[in-house]
């Protein structure tokens, strides 16, 4: 009887309609019950230090706020605490001290919606009340100022990550940017002495080593003096993007036998390899208010940030396919197993996410696009998020 129900759905034409019904309400279930967990949004430093309240919808204004985060099903989000290379000595662990001061601020005015979370058993009671889980990860070593009290400082407030370098070099340690251009800014590659202290001491405290950002040198010293699994918390595949922040085959792999994750950013320029060459055509066509703009003192992230407001159409039109950032998952997958990736999506860090990736409310498309291609339900449960909570645990303190 079976058989010849399908038999005449075929010849029909229903079957069709029927499988993708099923399969509609397949992908959302899957995501509604998977724990998502992104591991760097820049929100704090992007919005809320510049007086934007995040508990109300800032559409159009930013990728992230709490309506929006309840809406794409964000289960755990890591908030960076970020600063650039113009904080150093009595300034950036200050700076970094007041933006987390700004999440327990965020957490306090909405306790039904979110929990600051410093522990596995912590994440897991905040998830049971059906809260959105808000951990910490502070992007840039230059915020312990060289000294180790900081580190603990930061761990004791919550901190659970520590990027050991942004693209400023610390004295202990040298960054992607600078080891790439052979840069007279990093005294040296790779990490010193006092650099693999760090790196111990992240350990002993419980504290994620993370590997985005940092040079090659620096990359391999703290993966061979790392006691505990790393990630890298929102870089892509080098071989698919030739620059600097991604990483090569055999850092990925490096990452695999470790028992960490490479968590996948959403940034076109580190998905697509054309990007840059848009980007430069793009400058290029605005040379004089970027003349301006770099006359009035502002970076060059400002820049972007400034121009990409004002022209919209023409940044659209730059914007990778979501379809990247699965090929990029897919390269990872290949190289090391389905479980050492997962998502960092660097929203409200980068100027330019995929086009079918607004903001934090269009998760579930991504949970639409990794069954689509094949993953089954518990790998795309792994890459959502159980692949870090596995990494959580293991350098959290038993």
């Amino acid at each position: 009887m079976m058989n010849t129900l399908r038999k005449c759905l075929a010849l029909c034409g229903c079957g069709l309609l029927l499988s993708a019904s099923i399969y509609a309400q397949s992908w959302e279930k899957i995501h509604a019950k998977a724990i998502l967990v992104d591991t760097h949004n820049d929100v704090l430093s992007s919005a809320t230090m510049k007086g934007m309240d995040i508990s109300q919808h800032l559409d159009g204004k930013t990728h992230s706020d709490l309506p929006r985060f309840r809406q794409g099903g964000v289960d755990v989000q890591i908030f960076s605490i970020f600063c650039d290379e113009r904080f150093g000595k009595d300034t950036a662990f200050r700076f970094a001290n007041i933006e987390i001061d700004s999440l327990y601020a965020i957490a306090a005015r909405n306790p039904d919606q979110m929990a600051v979370v410093r522990t596995p058993a912590g994440l897991k009671k905040a998830l049971k009340q059906k809260k959105m889980a808000a951990m910490i990860g502070v992007e840039g070593g230059h915020m312990i100022e060289d000294k180790l009290p900081y580190l603990d400082s930061l761990y004791n407030r919550g901190a659970r990550y520590l990027t050991l370098t942004w693209n400023n070099s610390t004295s202990w340690a040298s960054s992607a940017k600078d080891e790439s251009r052979d840069s007279v800014l990093a005294p040296q590659k790779g990490l010193n002495a006092f650099g693999k202290q760090v790196v111990q001491r992240m350990n002993q405290l419980g504290m994620m080593v993370d590997l985005s950002h940092v040079g090659e040198q620096t990359f391999w010293d703290a993966i061979h003096t790392s006691t505990k699994p790393v990630i890298v918390s929102h870089s892509c595949v080098y071989a698919l993007c030739p620059v600097f922040r991604n990483l090569k085959d055999e850092q990925i792999k490096a990452v695999g036998q470790n028992g960490g994750v490479i968590h996948v950013n959403f940034y076109s320029g580190f998905l697509d390899s054309t990007y840059n060459k848009q980007q430069k055509h793009f400058t290029e066509s605005h040379r004089d208010e970027v003349a301006a703009l770099e006359k009035a003192g502002k970076r060059f992230y400002e820049i972007q940030d400034i121009l990409y407001s004002k022209y919209p159409d023409e940044v659209q039109q730059m914007r990778a396919p979501m379809s990247l950032l699965i090929d990029h998952i897919d390269y990872i997958v290949r190289l090391t197993g389905i479980n050492h990736v997962g998502l960092g999506s660097d929203f409200d860090g980068i100027e330019s996410p995929p086009r079918e990736l607004d903001g934090v409310e269009d998760y579930p498309l991504l949970t639409k696009a990794l069954l689509e291609r094949g993953y089954s339900k518990k790998d795309v449960r792994k890459i959502l998020g159980g692949n870090f909570i596995r990494v959580f645990k293991a350098n959290s303190k038993k």
